[in-house]
């Protein structure tokens, strides 16, 4: 299970690893434009269920942490699907992964 800490002091969001890579790759493309955006992330039932949205900004530190140390194959279409939500009005959303088209 990896982390992503965002803001200073930083608030930590626990993601799987291949989910991580995923969204570092969909969020760095978004940042690098100088776009800014929300991520939204569900709890789950371990974390009392609910939900969370953070506003995303070139300005505020940002760190990915990954538990294991083998980069995944990535995926180009759940980048693209991250990317798609990320523009969307509610901001990113880590969705499953879809099955690669190609």
């Amino acid at each position: 299970m990896g982390k992503l800490i965002y803001g200073s002091p930083g608030t930590a969001i626990e993601i799987e690893d291949r989910a991580l890579a995923h969204l570092k790759v969909a969020m760095l493309a978004k940042l690098r434009r100088d776009e800014k955006f929300a991520l939204s992330w569900q709890h789950g039932a371990e974390g009392g269920g609910g939900r969370s949205t953070v506003w995303v900004h070139p300005s505020i530190p940002l760190q990915f942490i990954f538990n294991g140390g083998k980069q995944p194959t990535l995926n180009k279409a759940w980048v693209e699907l991250l990317v798609e939500t990320a523009n969307s009005g509610s901001g990113i959303q880590l969705l499953p992964e879809p099955v690669d088209a190609e």
